[in-house]
């Protein structure tokens, strides 16, 4: 074993002793990362580790890297979308896109970049990016799957019945593009009991036709009231909280973040599971000027320090700041950039962090698109079951707030390769297929 990977084993895993030695899976996943994180060090700077970046989603969760939910397509509902080039390159994968609120489907529309494209941007990446702008470091965990885009907003506003009428149409559509999961990162705008919620009952209605729904939680739990909302509130919907991994493979270090939670009307204890809802790498969207200002931070991070100045006078206009700041020496210019990249969470000049339950949602429709595409027999009801049963709570936090705890990637894969079987069962999982 490499110093370096040692080092980046004893800086995620603080416990780690080197004397109980390291699985090989392990080893494999901290040397990758080792490899890949390093291509976002600056190369003015020592590889040290307090200038590693944010950790990849699937290293985070030790996705089996083996399964990418291939074969299988997404449905995003969302404000907006993008064809970013990790959902379009080198292969297409977006099959449709359609606007309910216009009920028109036209491409020239999905490929200009407007404020209301950010949100369903993320979503979709964050859950099956392929990172072909960080070379693969950034991908999503169903990096393979297909996708449906369906637009049920705007930046100011999702409407409930809009909602609903996206769902509606995925439910017409499911057949004509194979939809097995549906994505929700918005929601509703009141509580209601989904035996009389229009948009509940249309998420009961894709689960029974055997799509599984995932929609996240919200964000209101720090709030006195936080409730969670249709459609997650309905009973077969896979309601998603969020926590904080303090950006770190140390389980210990891991907390709760502040997605809501509570008993429905009609009774149900909601979120089932949680995921990752902060420092969640997420693509910019090409265009805007956060684009223009990532790609200058980069390139002035990469530069030497002589060229600093010409850079800034090459690109001036783009961030009034550093036009401001072009008088001073190279090392308080430094350290000016890197301050802006860490206030404005710019990861490189292509990736942001980003944090929400709307972002915890798609990372497990991503696990969900892995285990339908080692079992696609599974029902809705059993790939639920399985998040369930194969969930890590977190210690000292209220089980009201995390449902059943993490979702655990590889085990709730290892469990649909055993068509949940081994699971039910109380057999061991045979992790050693993934």
């Amino acid at each position: 074993m490499s110093r370096l990977s040692r080092d980046l084993l004893h800086f995620n895993l603080p416990h780690w002793d080197e004397r109980e030695g390291v699985c090989r899976d392990c080893l494999e996943r901290f040397t990758h990362a080792r490899a890949r994180v390093g291509l976002y060090l600056s190369p003015t700077s020592s590889p040290s580790l307090s200038r590693f970046k944010i950790l990849p989603t699937p290293l985070r969760l030790g996705a089996s890297p083996r399964y990418t939910g291939r074969g299988v397509t997404i449905a995003f509902l969302d404000s907006g979308f993008y064809p970013h080039p990790d959902i379009t390159q080198p292969v297409n994968r977006i099959l449709h896109y359609h606007n309910v609120l216009t009920r028109r489907t036209d491409p020239a529309e999905l490929s200009a970049p407007d404020d209301s494209s950010w949100h369903g941007l993320m979503t979709s990446v964050v859950a099956a990016g392929n990172g072909f702008l960080s070379k693969g470091l950034y991908r999503g965990i169903a990096s393979s799957a297909r996708l449906a885009l369906v637009k049920v907003g705007t930046t100011r506003r999702i409407y409930h019945d809009d909602i609903r009428r996206g769902l509606d149409w995925v439910y017409r559509n499911r057949e004509r593009f194979g939809i097995r999961i549906v994505n929700i990162s918005c929601g509703g705008d009141y509580e209601a009991s989904y035996l009389t919620d229009a948009l509940s009952q249309s998420a009961e209605r894709l689960v029974r036709a055997g799509v599984v729904v995932v929609a996240a939680s919200g964000n209101a739990g720090h709030q006195a009231e936080h409730p969670v909302l249709p459609p997650a509130s309905a009973p077969s919907v896979i309601a998603v909280g969020g926590f904080d991994d303090k950006n770190t493979l140390d389980p210990n270090e891991h907390d709760v973040y502040q997605s809501s939670y509570g008993v429905t009307p009609d009774g149900l204890q909601k979120p089932e599971v949680i995921a990752p809802s902060i420092w969640i790498a997420a693509p910019i969207l090409p265009g805007t000027p956060t684009a223009q200002q990532a790609a200058l931070y980069e390139e002035l991070t990469r530069a030497h320090d002589g060229d600093l100045k010409a850079l800034l006078a090459q690109h001036a206009g783009i961030d009034a700041e550093l036009d401001a700041a072009a008088h001073l020496e190279p090392y308080q210019l430094r350290l000016l950039v890197e301050g802006k990249m860490r206030n404005e969470k710019v990861i490189s000049g292509h990736y942001k962090h980003v944090d929400g339950t709307s972002f915890a949602a798609p990372i497990v429709s991503s696990i969900v698109a892995q285990m339908l595409e080692v079992n696609p027999r599974l029902t809705p009801q059993q790939v639920k079951r399985i998040l369930i049963r194969t969930a890590r709570r977190l210690p000292n936090i209220e089980p009201d707030r995390q449902g059943w705890g993490v979702v655990n990637a590889r085990q709730a894969v290892a469990a649909a390769l055993n068509g949940g079987d081994a699971l039910l069962s109380g057999n061991h999982l045979d992790l050693n297929r993934l």
